[in-house]
């Protein structure tokens, strides 16, 4: 997708699209790795004969309805599962775990800021989950970022750091220590994407072109998301810039209305097939029930698109329940998307020329030959359910990195109030068991340790993954890590013997005389005496003890 000028109902973007097609890259020679095999016959079959294979199964199965795919083994995962149904996995990148039962492979390489160092963090065991104790010790004392992300499918369409675009300079990484997340009852670490950052591989192998069929998924947040363009993953262009409508097929996800009108408040799941963010073959939402996610921490977003007349939208929980699918209608009806003409290349929290002024989260995604039946997607869901996103840690109460905590009050006046977020504020109110589940998620934090000091502690939101207490101009907010050094100062707190006596006080790490206090029911960085109203020296100690309960949501 690339941000051009046009009049919605959320703002006003833009650049006129070019017409060219250039001709796609040479596509790269894999590189040996302990991964599942493509049978040789496949890998040398002429494009073209693919291209007219994948069509005429993708229209088949639109005649014949969604069969259910051939037996899967027992404890398969999404690529074991797309392979039984016959449309196999061509790119499967995952931060947090293996994507295929027999890949025991890396899944990401994370840089350090100290030495420039570079490291490749890998699995626990086959089919298992990230090693992030790995990351941790690579990483500890200084700053890593994600410099590359591994492709777990025989094609090894890895994606690097993107360059330069049409609409976009060259990206950065990731911050490596952005997102930790709990996955299959293990600490791992998420993509957490900012304005800027973006990866890529415009030099691929087996991804689909010139109208051919595919499907593809990604976890994504409900939290982290905006209406800038574009957070995508899937199909683009392989030179960085807009080369005309149809030339791109990729899920979207964010609050970016494109074509107005849409529903609710979103984020939506939508198709980036270049030069609009579709919801319909008439770009607007068809669907009134399609108000999108809302802030569900953790979402399945799915894009299928036979690449000549059809595609389909589906999204999910990815804690719970199926799939529900927005539209399956037609292409749109403008010029240029019936036939598609994607160009194979692969792209991951940008569009298609590099607009890189999105915000996302990226925990898995695949890409497929062939568009996948929906009974292949329906197991799919089911297996990412029973990972078990952002689960209990395991650990509860205490101080400790992992840790899920709540902070009360031990002010008199206030001994029944917890801190929370409440539209991105840090506040105190009343939580009690018979709260709601809002109510008692918003007062759970997970203790990580210190982003700037690894012998304080941070505090990471239990709902908004990735979202940390910091502060900015003294006042405690909720907020998504950046990566920045300022955002990691401003985000840690050094725990000491609480000033009243009792409990714990936690000293902001940049500010070492101001410490985490309620005032007015609202939280600042507190010193004891000064001009700001916060820093009155009456019952300063009091409102800077806190006591570190169990957690109101484990």
């Amino acid at each position: 997708m690339s941000s051009v000028f046009r009049s919605n109902n959320v703002r006003d973007i833009g650049r006129t699209p070019r017409a060219c097609c250039p001709t796609p890259a040479p596509r790269r020679q894999a590189s040996p790795r302990d991964e599942p095999e493509v049978p040789t016959v496949l890998l040398r079959t002429p494009r073209a004969l693919l291209s007219l294979l994948a069509v005429c199964a993708a229209l088949a199965a639109l005649l014949l309805g969604a069969g259910a795919p051939p037996a899967a083994a027992a404890g398969s995962l999404p690529c074991d599962l797309y392979a039984a149904a016959g449309t196999p996995c061509v790119a499967a990148h995952s931060m947090v775990r293996a994507l295929y039962t027999s890949y025991n492979g890396p899944l990401y390489q994370v840089q350090r800021a100290r030495d420039g160092a570079k490291t490749n963090i890998g699995l626990l065991s086959a089919g298992g989950y990230a090693n992030a104790a790995a990351q941790d010790s690579f990483c500890s004392g200084t700053t890593c970022v994600i410099t590359e992300i591994y492709d777990q499918s025989p094609r090894h369409n890895d994606l690097t750091v993107e360059g330069a675009g049409g609409a976009g300079a060259a990206d950065v990484g990731a911050p490596a220590d952005a997102l930790p997340v709990t996955a299959g009852g293990h600490q791992v670490y998420g993509l957490e994407i900012s304005a800027g950052m973006g990866y890529r591989d415009n030099s691929t192998s087996g991804v689909a072109v010139n109208g051919q069929a595919e499907g593809m998924y990604m976890v994504t947040s409900g939290t982290h998301v905006n209406n800038r363009c574009c957070f995508d993953y899937g199909n683009a262009e392989t030179n960085n810039m807009d080369t005309g409508n149809g030339h791109m097929d990729a899920i979207n996800f964010g609050t970016e209305c494109w074509f107005s009108p849409c529903y609710g408040q979103g984020p939506w799941v939508q198709a980036d097939l270049e030069n609009g963010l579709f919801q319909s073959d008439a770009g607007h939402s068809r669907n009134t029930a399609d108000t999108g996610t809302g802030p569900l921490p953790f979402v399945t977003a799915l894009l299928k698109n036979n690449g000549q007349n059809h595609f389909a939208l589906k999204y999910a929980n990815a804690r719970s329940g199926g799939l529900t699918t927005t539209y399956s209608g037609g292409e749109p009806t403008a010029g240029g998307y019936s036939p598609m003409h994607q160009e194979g290349a692969i792209v991951l929290g940008t569009g298609g020329d590099n607009s890189n002024g999105s915000i996302g989260s990226f925990f898995e995604g695949v890409m497929t030959a062939g568009i996948p039946t929906d009974a292949a997607d329906d197991a799919v869901q089911a297996d990412i359910v029973s990972v078990g996103y952002g689960g209990p840690t395991g650990s509860t109460g205490t101080l400790g990195p992992g840790s899920e905590i709540s902070l009360r009050a031990t002010t008199p006046c206030c001994t029944g109030d917890y801190v929370r977020h409440q539209n991105d504020a840090a506040v105190i109110s009343t939580v009690t068991s018979s709260s709601s589940s809002l109510d008692r998620n918003d007062a759970t934090w997970i203790v990580r340790r210190g982003l700037a000091d690894s012998s304080c502690v941070s505090f990471e939101s239990r709902n908004y993954p990735g979202d940390f207490l910091r502060h900015y101009d003294y006042r405690v907010r909720r907020q998504p890590m950046d990566g920045t050094a300022q955002f990691r100062a401003d985000a840690t707190f050094c725990p000491q013997t609480g000033k009243s006596g009792t409990g714990t006080s936690f000293a902001s790490y940049n500010y070492p005389t101001r410490y985490l206090r309620h005032y007015d029911h609202n939280l600042y960085i507190a010193s004891n005496g000064g001009s700001n109203a916060f820093d009155s020296a009456a019952s300063w100690t009091d409102d800077v003890s806190w006591a570190v309960t169990a957690p109101w949501a484990p």
